[in-house]
């Protein structure tokens, strides 16, 4: 199979890796692709987005296999656009179509789906600027911290947790009236306050059928001990220690079934990844967010435990016979950790020379934000590259992921030396 991977990150450069490990691979092209995709794939200039690009590509290459590795062509409706195109409509693609996408495309909307089918989460009321006073109302109803939540997609970065009730107040006019994230908080849902520790359950399903994928926890703060701004995802670890069986149990019951059965009521066709952010309070699962492709930097982590052949199993997604895949997982834990630009999340300079990767053993060194220039490797994001290892636990696998970071260079490389801290 001629197989196209869109996307640049972490995420992709790991599905590649993955892919490329098939002997049912052909051809491998990633659009636009990093560095790392570079080695293992064709990459192909054209942004994630660029729909009538992609035709052009995926007929020019024979392509049979697209997967969608970010969030946005999918809400923009990538998937829709082949079913559409009497040349494209027989390719697979890997990623719900726009009505489903919603669900990462506005958390108002997923929050209705949760209400809807008895899917656990938080309460919650949403707020535009034409009731902005009925949402200052709302806050002096809830207790501290409070949650606000840009509808939209703000590129990870459109939740914020405050602790104080007058900045709550000042964040939501922000937000609603004064477009702090553009058009993505024209409505802001605010919600009560959740205390207990976050993970992430990855399901792929074909419309029908489904696999629940490994458990991930992510770390989303730039600073130790989670403080500071929130980033795209510092480091992960899977599985995660405490989802024993029981609690599992519960996920499977309470969220996974109703959502994938949810999705079939409401007829929202969905061929892909559902990645449900989850929290546990007081051994209950409440959900979070949805997202509509994987996680990234849980990609990471999840991808390299599935001992299965990936092109079969996402073939199996294109003509609806996942249920009879068996997934087979690698019982180690993996861990990655991210390496950063300096000043990121907030402004970072790019093109910074990056050295030792290729000097890195017994660990995964997933590209993310980087790319080429005159024949060197250069940072080309806020995030640059994940260093993933296994080991018998958490501890053991980070140890090798900070021990082989060591060997990695370039100026004013920051990471979280400690991820595990909270398990």
């Amino acid at each position: 199979m001629n197989i196209l991977i869109l996307g640049s990150g972490g995420r992709e450069h790991t599905f590649a890796w993955k892919l490329k490990q098939s002997p049912k691979l052909s051809n491998l092209f990633v659009a636009p692709g990093n560095a790392g995709t570079a080695e293992i794939a064709t990459n192909l200039t054209i942004g994630v987005n660029d729909f009538e690009a992609i035709k052009k590509a995926v007929i020019e290459n024979s392509i049979e296999m697209v997967i969608v590795g970010p969030e946005d062509p999918l809400v923009n409706g990538v998937h829709d656009y082949f079913l559409k195109d009497d040349s494209l409509k027989s390719i697979p693609v890997i990623g719900p179509q726009k009505a489903a996408a919603t669900l990462e495309g506005s958390k108002e909307f997923a929050k209705e789906f949760m209400y809807k089918h008895n899917i656990p989460t938080a309460k919650y009321k949403s707020f535009t600027s034409a009731n902005l006073e009925e949402g200052y109302t709302f806050l002096e109803s809830l207790n501290a911290p409070y949650v606000l939540k840009a509808d939209g997609l703000a590129a990870g970065k459109g939740v914020l947790i405050l602790k104080n009730l007058q900045e709550a107040k000042d964040e939501l006019k922000a937000m609603l009236v004064d477009s702090k994230f553009g058009n993505a908080s024209a409505t802001v849902v605010i919600e009560e306050f959740l205390d207990g520790i976050e993970l992430s359950v990855f399901v792929l399903t074909d419309g029908d059928g489904y696999k629940v994928l490994p458990t991930a926890k992510d770390y989303k703060r730039i600073g130790e001990g989670d403080t500071g701004l929130n980033t795209g995802g510092m480091g992960a670890i899977s599985p995660v220690p405490f989802a024993d069986e029981e609690f599992m149990d519960k996920i499977h019951k309470q969220v996974v079934i109703p959502t994938v059965e949810g999705l079939k009521k409401d007829n929202l066709p969905y061929k892909g990844f559902i990645f449900i952010g989850l929290i546990n309070v007081n051994n209950n699962p409440l959900v979070i967010e949805y997202n509509v492709r994987m996680g990234d930097p849980e990609t990471e982590v999840v991808i390299p435990r599935i001992k299965n052949d990936l092109v079969a199993v996402f073939q199996a997604v294109g003509n609806q016979t996942l249920d009879a895949i068996n997934l087979e997982l690698d019982d180690r834990t993996a861990t990655t950790v991210m390496t950063v630009s300096g000043g990121y999340p907030e402004a970072y300079e790019k093109g910074k020379e990056i050295t030792g990767y290729n000097t890195i053993e017994d660990s995964l060194v997933f590209h993310a934000g980087t790319t080429i220039e005159n024949g060197k490797v250069v940072t080309n994001g806020g995030r640059v590259m994940a260093i993933t290892s296994y080991g018998k636990d958490f501890k053991e696998a980070l140890k090798k992921s900070y021990q082989n970071i060591e060997k990695l260079h370039f100026d004013k490389m920051n990471y979280r030396k400690d991820l595990g801290f909270d398990l």
